[in-house]
Formats: structure tokens, sequence, C-alpha cells
């Protein structure tokens, strides 16, 4: 625009002339400003041009047009996380854990067997389709947290109360990552689901009192089995090993006295063919073996003719002589 042909004052004209150059390098710099942003490392860039998806830029400085192109910052390396049945909420370095109404209704839940529970849960996850996430779904953290819970309703409904309460928990909460991620990928919703963790399962209120006296008599009831078994265990082995020593003996004094029959029947079974081969001389030898063990045990003995009439002499010196010793 030429400012001599505008039919301004020659003063105006002046001031007009001295600031347009000014304003022209404030415009500049200004166009210059918004055509170039930073991406962080843990971001995407999404890039529209009058609200149409043009491009995608990755971490670092990059340049847009100005006034017709808008940026996206999308979080896809950053963990993020949905929370039901509870809300924290950073005071220092302390956590809190603050409830109420909503997160009441959305922890309480029907178990398979028609029992209630709170379920506390948490869903961590990480945006991996940047387009999905922002163009997809017009509220991807919203729908997340329909389905996340929905998805967490039907896994605890197919189970009883004690297996939410008990032994289920780690099964719930892979299942339940499984059908969550599942509905995501129908949904498009450009989310990756990374774990799905169970923070407090309880019964509710008003029966926690019941619950906890029954959880107390099913531990009592497994001390006192574990109790027992320990007993039999120090004594049936015990008596197994005793029973099993009684026989080992048995068998050791058995097969001794087989041995010893069988060493003196071969003894009696050589002595007798020896006796087939000399008779007469074995004869001999066993009456002389036999009478020289059974003499010395009768003491002295003296034998006569029965003619003689001189024994008495000699049987009064044998008795002189023991009364000296």
């Amino acid at each position: 625009m030429n400012i001599e042909k505008l039919k301004l004052p020659p003063q105006l004209q002046k001031i007009l002339q001295f600031w347009r150059p000014i304003i022209s390098l404030l415009f500049l710099v200004i166009m210059l400003w918004s055509s170039i942003f930073q991406i962080s490392t843990e971001e995407v860039g999404v890039i529209t041009r009058f609200g149409e998806y043009v491009r995608q830029v990755e971490p670092g400085l990059n340049f847009k047009i100005p006034l017709a192109e808008d940026v996206y910052k999308v979080p896809v390396e950053r963990q993020q996380k949905l929370e039901f049945g509870f809300r924290t909420g950073k005071a220092g370095i302390n956590t809190q854990y603050r409830e109420s109404s909503s997160t009441k209704d959305e922890s309480l839940m029907l178990t398979g067997d028609l029992n209630l529970a709170e379920v506390q849960w948490v869903v961590q996850y990480r945006v991996d389709n940047a387009y999905n996430n922002l163009f997809e779904v017009r509220n991807p953290q919203s729908t997340l947290r329909t389905l996340s819970e929905a998805a967490m309703r039907q896994i605890v409904g197919d189970r009883t109360v004690n297996e939410v309460l008990t032994v289920g928990r780690t099964e719930i909460g892979s299942k339940s990552q499984e059908l969550i991620q599942q509905i995501c990928r129908e949904y498009s919703l450009g989310i990756k689901i990374e774990q799905v963790v169970l923070q407090d399962v309880n019964p509710p209120e008003p029966v926690k009192a019941a619950f906890n006296a029954v959880n107390e008599a099913q531990q009592e009831k497994e001390t006192l089995i574990n109790q027992a078994k320990s007993e039999y265990n120090k004594v049936i082995p015990k008596a197994r090993g005793q029973a099993e020593e009684t026989i080992q003996q048995a068998e050791g004094y058995a097969a001794e006295r087989v041995n010893n029959a069988d060493g003196e029947a071969a003894r009696f079974t050589a002595l007798y063919n020896e006796f087939i081969k000399a008779p007469e001389v074995t004869k001999r030898r066993v009456y002389l073996e036999t009478m020289s063990s059974v003499i010395p045990k009768i003491g002295n003995v003296v034998i006569t003719d029965d003619k003689s009439n001189n024994v008495l002499p000699l049987l009064q010196m044998q008795m002189n002589k023991k009364n000296l010793k």
C-alpha cells in the first residue's frame, strides 16, 4: 500500500513511514516463530493442514506453515495409567488414596457365584499409533476407561468370590489385559496395554467381618492339616523303618540258620562218606575221641580183678593223699 496516495495529514504519513519497516519485521519474526516448534524425546508430532492430517514428525526441531498448519504432540513413549476404584493424589512425597461414590461404583462387582467383591485395579498403557489415537476415536481415554471396566466385570463375573479374593488375582489381571487389548484393536484406539495390576480385592464392607471369619477358619483348618501331616511324617516313616529293620533281622537270622544247617549237613555227609570207605578205622577213632572226652569227667576209677583181695589198702592210700591236700 502506497501511503503517499492516502489523503492523510503529512505528519501522520511520516509516522506510518517510520513504523512500516518495524511492523513488517515484527510480522516476519512472529511468522517465523510460529513456524518453528520442538517435539520432546517421548513424543511425536502430528501435523494437520486446515484440519486434515498431513504428516507425522519425529522428536527435535521441526517446521510448519504458519496459520495453515497445526501440530498435536502425542506422548508415545510415556507410560500412562488409569485407576479404577480409587484415585491417587500426591501430597509432597506421599501418595494418598481417595475414594468416592463414583470409585465405589467402579470397584463393586458381581462374581460368578452371585457374591459381591470390591476390586481396585490399574491399567498401564502407551500410545502406539498417534493417528488412531487422535482421529479414530473422539475421546480415547474415556473410551479406554469404559471398556476396561466392562472387561474387568466380564472376567470377574466368570469366577467365584474365593478365586477373586485369593488365588485367581494373577489370572484375572492377565486375562483382563488380553481382553482390553483385543477391544482396543477392534476400536482402533492406537493404544497398547502393557499391564493390568489388581491393587486391592476385598469383600464389601457390610460383610467384611464374615469374610474375615471364614478366612481365619480356613487358615486354622490348613494349619491343623499341616500339623497333622507333620506328625504323620514323623511317626509313619519311623514305624516303617523299624518294621523294615525287624524284617531284615528275621531274614538274616533265617539265612544264618539255613547256612548252619547246610554246613552241618555237608559235614555229616563228608563224615559219612569217609566212614563208608573205612568203617573200622572210623569206629576206633570215634571211640577213642569219645573216651578221651568222657573219662576225665568221671573222676578216679579203680578197675580190679574180681579175684583180687588187695583193693582196700590202695583205696586207703588215696584217701590219705586227699586228706593231706
